[in-house]
């Protein structure tokens, strides 16, 4: 089942590690500031490519000397055509008395600098809803990101939905 909202954002029941699309193909995730990868949808990357995970630590572990930060991007290529894009938007890993660990700023620059390399590939994005896992986002704020600065900048997205 599909259906796309007002904005053209596709929602789809499925596996957003499967996108279903022709051509080049982004599959957008939130990662944490702080080096850890094992919960939430990461672990639905790991079970099919060892890349991302692989890109991530390197990415965090030589963070003193890259851009490894609240807003960064890497795309990892995982096949022919696709990417994962490790997006760090959330800060920390816990609920704590500052709330959810998402950075809804962190967010909008992650989807803004993603929209220029799907741009540039030619590619569509392709995620499950995301920052609302363990990062603790709530979708009605993060969908009007999405739609601003993916669809907005004439990128196609289409958010998977599991059963």
């Amino acid at each position: 089942m599909s259906f796309p909202t007002p904005s053209g954002l596709r929602i789809v029941r499925g596996d957003a590690t499967d996108p279903q699309a022709f051509g080049p193909k982004i599959i957008a995730h939130v990662c944490n500031d702080r080096g850890g990868w094992g919960k939430g949808f990461v672990l639905a990357l790991s079970r099919s490519w060892s890349e991302p995970e692989r890109d991530y630590r390197a990415w965090y572990r030589e963070r003193a000397r890259n851009d490894f930060a609240l807003g960064a991007v890497r795309l990892v290529p995982v096949g022919t055509g696709t990417r994962v894009a490790n997006m760090v938007a959330q800060h920390g890993v816990r609920r704590g008395s500052g709330g959810p660990p998402i950075r809804y700023e962190a967010v909008s620059a992650c989807l803004r600098a993603l929209a220029g390399h799907a741009r540039e590939l030619g590619a569509t994005v392709h995620m499950p809803r995301i920052g609302c896992g363990p990062a603790g986002g709530r979708w009605e704020l993060i969908q009007p990101l999405v739609e601003a600065e993916l669809l907005g900048r004439g990128v196609g997205v289409t958010v998977y939905d599991t059963d």
